[in-house]
């Protein structure tokens, strides 16, 4: 590293800086990660998210050190349908696993040696009965014990301790009104909590990049749907096939983004979390809402959406004839079968550079960040494209585009195309931002 490319990076992490300040993310660790060399950085990192301002719940496994405990008491151990077979006999090896666990996350999270990363942090960790659980029950004959599944969780209790600034730390156990305690699986417990909690983002540790291809690709992003349809067709197999049904479960409910990274590469947390393009493998929902391309039979929802601001001057005029010749430009926000946002890209390739045009957001929706979900996806095509700049005409909303890294210009640096058609009358103001 060059001795300012720290500076350069650490700038450019600000807007995600900003972004997840105050916003809850929920962690889930397999009990392979924790075993793993490269968990100390791990732990470095919740630090510094947790100074940052982020509100952290770490959901973690202890399948490994259940399974050595059982070993070493010469107790064999059975699965079905990837889930241990948790005999009444058992259950106190399992709790003795996990709760060691759980007291060295606690020892490991209060570090806070001088030159180390941890110096200073004082990090407050807090755990409890904040899982009720069920039994699992008999499956295909099978009597599955004290291993259960999630039934609720007490989000006012969790709430209350993530405002006060801790850190959750949930264990893969949960408990009924019984009294019974039972086995859980971690995936589980950090998709229902995120669920249950609607939190920013829901992050699943793995020993690959991500999810990969056959070829060993990693696969960068899937919509929930398109994560169902591989879970279905048998794509994902074994362990991965159960986080990334955990990570469609979460999104499904309400998750805005789930991301499954890598516990083995030195960084892959902070990577996906402040930059870009992230390190992992990235799940959104989209049965609720989703920003896509427009079809033609959004033209009807985008007419309604742009007609009031046609109407007030901030956008052309656009006819239902010229919708539907340049629908393939657009792309839409819809929000439960409803367009609540819209923009359209025209490519100059041999300026390399584009318009971002027709940009609406529904009253309702403007301060829901909608308009800079549209922006990140226009710039992607336009990046698709080889677009290098792109720039807008605008008459009322400079700063908005200034404020999301647009540049003042001069109309005579339009593409000449675009100068030729210019109307001088309406008198717009140019903006170009560099991708």
């Amino acid at each position: 590293m060059k001795s300012n490319d720290w500076l350069h990076g650490f700038r450019h992490s600000s807007p995600y800086i900003n972004a997840h300040r105050g916003r809850t993310v929920v962690l889930t660790i397999p009990g392979d990660a924790i075993e793993h060399g490269n968990f100390i950085n791990i732990i470095h990192d919740i630090a510094l998210l947790s100074s940052l301002g982020v509100k952290l719940v770490v959901a973690f496994g202890a399948r490994p050190q259940i399974q050595a405990r059982l070993d070493g008491a010469g107790v064999e151990s059975s699965f079905s349908r990837g889930l241990r077979i948790t005999a009444e006999q058992h259950l106190p090896m399992v709790m003795e696993a996990v709760g060691g666990l759980r007291a060295y996350l606690e020892s490991r999270l209060s570090m806070g040696l001088v030159n180390s990363p941890m110096h200073n942090a004082r990090i407050r960790v807090s755990s409890g009965n904040y899982v009720a659980a069920r039994p699992v029950g008999v499956l295909d004959g099978i009597d599955f014990g004290h291993t259960g599944k999630v039934r609720r969780i007490d989000v006012a209790g969790i709430e209350k301790l993530l405002e006060l600034g801790h850190i959750v730390l949930l264990p893969p156990l949960g408990y009924s009104p019984t009294g019974d305690a039972f086995n859980l699986s971690y995936e589980d417990v950090g998709s229902q909590v995120a669920a249950a909690l609607q939190a920013e983002k829901l992050l699943v540790f793995i020993d690959d990049q991500g999810l990969l291809e056959e070829d060993g690709s990693l696969i960068r992003e899937l919509s929930a749907r398109q994560a169902s349809d591989r879970l279905a067709a048998g794509a994902v197999t074994g362990h991965d096939a159960a986080l990334l049904r955990a990570a469609c479960d979460a999104c499904v409910k309400g998750v805005r983004r789930a991301h499954i990274i890598s516990y083995v590469d030195d960084g892959a947390l902070l990577e996906e979390m402040f930059t870009r393009d992230g390190s992992g493998t990235l799940v959104s929902g989209d049965n609720y809402e989703q920003i896509r391309p427009a079809r033609v039979e959004d033209i009807g929802g985008i007419l309604e959406l742009i007609q009031p601001l046609e109407e007030q001057g901030v956008l052309v005029r656009r006819s239902r004839e010229m919708l539907e010749t340049e629908i393939d430009r657009f792309v839409v926000a819809e929000r439960d079968g409803t367009i609540v946002g819209c923009a359209a890209l025209y490519s100059y390739p041999e300026e390399e550079s584009g318009e971002l045009s027709c940009f609406a957001v529904d009253p309702s929706y403007r301060r829901a960040g909608r308009g800079d979900e549209i922006l990140a996806m226009v710039e992607k095509l336009a990046r698709g494209q080889g677009i290098r700049k792109l720039f807008v005409l605008t008459t009322q909303t400079e700063h908005w585009f200034r404020e999301r890294g647009f540049q003042t210009s001069t109309v005579q640096s339009l593409p000449g195309p675009k100068l030729a058609s210019y109307n001088t009358q309406r008198n717009s103001k140019v903006f170009y931002k560099p991708l």
